[in-house]
């Protein structure tokens, strides 16, 4: 071992040279500017400032043209003699309206907004400083382009261009984060993410399945978490962040803080975050419906009614939530990277509240306790980067990653002594290498290969309370490997300084075995295991055309899959009253295709706005329909005589819709901004007639007037959704009458629903800064559409962060 780490010390030693620092400034304010884009086209150089501004060039000291970019500001270009002439220090004017940013979700490498065509919002670090969300699902809500349904507090499933939960795929620091057991029912594994620990966030709308494989139909939500970052003098730089916050919706207490530490050659960064969530408070104006005027407590084992004496509070529906992440990084030269990344997630048990509010025609309660056990995430996760000249690739990333993912479910009938708790643990394991080749003529060619293995061990046991006896009862899933193998290569062509294009291929072979046997004893299946095997090729083509600097427009299209999984198909569970899903091995792949055309356009320096329209068709689309098991329709399911379905691939999905977004520079330093997402969904039924697609939501959107100068901002803002009649509602939805409010004849139906909301943000120096909310003004109370709880009501929020 030790001869090992010797001989790599030597094949990474380097040059002792004095780096060029190069220091990167706010004009005006002089504040350092961190994640700066320092790049050449030419010799393929790219580097970013540190939390100090600051960043080594000295490789860039032959170049005649330096791009140096961010975000909300105006690029510089320059040539290393200018910036020498200049002392190497920089100051970049806020630009007043601007089309231009960097991304990495479109390749999984840094690339400018107008190399990509396909649409992508980013939510920066400033912004979840001034909005302040509480959860990870809050702060993909602030882009004012992704609707959030919940089911419970303790959740938050998206909802992008009428898709959601595993339509739609996750990504952390460029790792799969969707696992074989993602169901097509709402999702709530994105609070195992750490909105503190986030430096910035991407959606990528539309199939992502090029890059990223199954499940990347509707979007892409790719997290980037703080970054280990090294010095670019000789001396350790350290600096770190302590944020306490606290609100009166849900007496949220809060904490969090993070250390980045970073010499040469060796960075790391550390952070923890504690989160404690009481019992959620409604607002007080709105529909009587949504009241909890009652709910079940257990005293020695006997489940009693009681009454509530806040109906305006959703008990039970608080819950604790702690984060862990740790970095570790070593750059012995400039053309090895080591990044070591450890990620670790754990809830207490929270109530799914919507299973709660349900009561049989009897008038009791269909449950007494319905709650997911703690819900669990760790992540380790190894990136080497490795820049070359050779003829294969500039650029090579290798990323290793082994993640573990635990969850359970418990519940038991009201007045029934029988607890049952389904358990689930899953080892996910992934490896991608990605490269990067520049060729002469302005051309890229992206490729890869790509292995992930998910191995499922599912569990069940049932509990009398009264006798405190435990049997063995029936799993959730069977006993499952589910595994993907994929090449995959986007290549780009820049035609001209005005036009560029783009095309990408993948091929992906994915297989399921399952073993059932875990379950024999409790359900007549007629199969014991199964096995599936299936290939996918998709293609993608795009074009950008900037004729001007304030113009940007692009053409995509796309294709995109989704292999079924062994939630699809092994699957026993309860979707609402009287129905029960079965497994059904017999499944295929869903296959999208789509079209997205966009514009953007520059006014002066005053107005920008953005168009982007989008159809997308879902072919051989996995769905819920009338099935049988060994002949039967129906089977007894938890005591009840239940109706037997099974997902097929039986129908066709189809989602038009259209994006708009504004921003207008007003004087007195204001900005006014605002973004509407129209989408439609058609979804075909069992008797081939047409619904309305049950993930795509009414109209929503969010509109901002905003306020800053120097050390402070404010934003007064409204967010907004439409509404759908009971003749409007998805035929499934219909079936969750207990969600949604209750119209003159008796039906459910969506309510439309707007908050208005003000927050501040105060950097009194650079050391600390207070941030100030007060959301849904009007004490508006609703639920967000297929919401099972009812969204906070009038919600003081107080934060502070210290910087060091």
């Amino acid at each position: 071992m030790l001869r090992t780490i010797l001989l790599l010390l030597i094949l990474f030693q380097v040059e002792t040279a004095f780096g060029q620092i190069l220091s990167v400034r706010e004009s005006g304010s002089e504040s350092p500017l961190e994640s700066v884009t320092i790049s050449s086209a030419k010799s393929k150089l790219i580097a970013h400032t540190d939390n100090k501004g600051e960043v080594d060039i000295s490789n860039f000291g032959d170049q005649e043209r330096i791009e140096i970019r961010l975000y909300g500001y105006i690029p510089i270009s320059k040539s290393y003699r200018q910036l020498e002439t200049e002392g190497f220090r920089i100051y970049l004017q806020h630009s007043e309206i601007t089309l231009q940013q960097a991304v990495v979700s479109a390749s999984r490498w840094s690339q400018s907004r107008h190399e990509i065509p396909s649409r992508i919002t980013t939510i920066s670090t400033e912004e979840r400083s001034l909005l302040n969300p509480q959860t990870a699902a809050d702060l993909l809500a602030i882009s004012g382009e992704v609707f959030i349904q919940k089911s419970q507090q303790g959740g938050g499933s998206p909802m992008i261009r009428g898709f959601s939960t595993n339509r739609l795929l996750y990504t952390v620091d460029g790792v799969r984060m969707n696992t074989a057991i993602f169901r097509s029912g709402n999702l709530h594994n994105v609070i195992s993410l750490d909105p503190f620990a986030t430096e910035s966030t991407e959606v990528f709308f539309g199939p992502g399945s090029i890059i990223y494989g199954s499940d990347a139909i509707g979007a892409v939500m790719s997290f980037q978490t703080l970054e280990a970052q090294l010095s670019t003098s000789e001396k350790t730089d350290i600096s770190g962040n302590v944020t306490l916050r606290t609100n009166t919706a849900n007496k949220e207490k809060t904490g969090h803080i993070h250390l980045k530490y970073g010499g040469k050659k060796w960075a790391g960064v550390s952070s923890f975050s504690k989160h404690n969530f009481g019992d959620l408070r409604m607002g007080s104006n709105g529909p009587e419906e949504f009241l909890r005027p009652s709910f079940v407590v257990t005293e020695n084992n006997q489940d009693v009614l009681v009454e509530n004496p806040n109906p305006k509070i959703q008990v039970p529906s608080g819950y604790d939530q702690i984060n862990l992440m740790q970095k570790i990084r070593f750059s012995p030269n400039k053309k090895w990277d080591f990044q070591y990344g450890f990620h670790y997630s754990e809830t207490s048990k929270f109530s799914r509240y919507d299973r709660l509010i349900r009561f049989r025609p009897n008038g009791q309660p269909r449950s007494a306790e319905w709650e997911y056990g703690p819900q669990t995430w760790m992540m380790n996760h190894v990136k080497i980067s490795h820049n070359s000249e050779s003829k294969a690739f500039d650029q090579v990333n290798l990323n290793l990653a082994v993640q573990k993912f635990g969850e359970s479910r418990i519940d038991r009938n009201f007045k029934d002594p029988i607890r049952r708790t389904r358990t689930e643990e899953v080892m996910a394991y992934s490896v991608n290498l990605d490269f990067l080749k520049t060729f002469p003529e302005n051309a890229k060619l992206f490729y890869g290969i790509e292995v992930i293995q998910n191995d499922v061990q599912s569990t069940g046991t049932d509990e009398n309370i009264n006798s405190g006896e435990v049997s063995v009862g029936p799993a959730r899933y069977p006993q499952a490997t589910w595994h993907s193998y994929a090449a995959y290569g986007t290549y780009q062509k820049k035609l001209s300084a005005k036009s560029l294009v783009q095309a990408g291929l993948r091929y992906n072979f994915f297989g399921l075995n399952a073993d059932f046997s875990n379950n024999l004893d409790f359900y007549p299946f007629p199969f014991e295991k199964s096995e599936n095997r299936e290939g996918a090729f998709n293609a993608s083509t795009g074009w950008v055309y900037t004729p001007a600097p304030e113009w940007t427009m692009h053409l995509n299209v796309s294709t995109g899959f989704r292999s079924p999984n062994v939630d699809d198909i092994g699957k026993v569970f309860d979707s609402e009253p009287g129905t029960v899903i079965v497994p059904n091995p017999d499944l295929s792949a869903e296959y999208a295709y789509n079209l997205e055309a966009n514009v953007g356009k520059v006014f002066g320096d005053w107005m920008v706005i953005d168009l982007t329209g989008y159809f997308t068709h879902l072919d051989n689309a996995m769905v819920r329909r009338s099935f049988s098991l060994n002949g039967q329709d129906s089977i007894i399911y938890d005591g009840e005589l239940s109706k037997v379905l099974a997902l097929q691939n039986a129908a066709f999905v189809r989602i038009i819709g259209l994006q708009a977004a504004l921003e207008i520079k007003l004087p007195l330093n204001l900005t006014f901004s605002s973004k509407l997402n129209i989408q439609k969904g058609t979804e075909e039924t069992d008797d081939g007639t047409q619904s309305p697609s049950r993930h795509a939501p009414p109209t929503f959107g969010v509109s901002r007037l905003e306020y800053q100068k120097e050390k402070l901002t404010i934003q007064l803002f409204s967010e907004y959704s439409g509404g759908f009649s009971f003749e409007q509602l998805p035929l499934e939805e219909r079936g969750k009458p207990e969600l949604y409010a209750i119209d003159k004849d008796g039906n459910p139906y969506s309510p439309s629903w707007a908050t208005l909301n003000l927050k501040g943000l105060y950097r009194s120096n650079k050391y600390l800064a207070f941030s100030l909310g007060l959301e849904n003004i009007t004490d508006v109370r609703f639920r967000a559409y297929s919401s099972g709880i009812a969204a906070p009501g009038r919600n003081f929020i107080l934060s502070l962060m210290v910087n060091f």
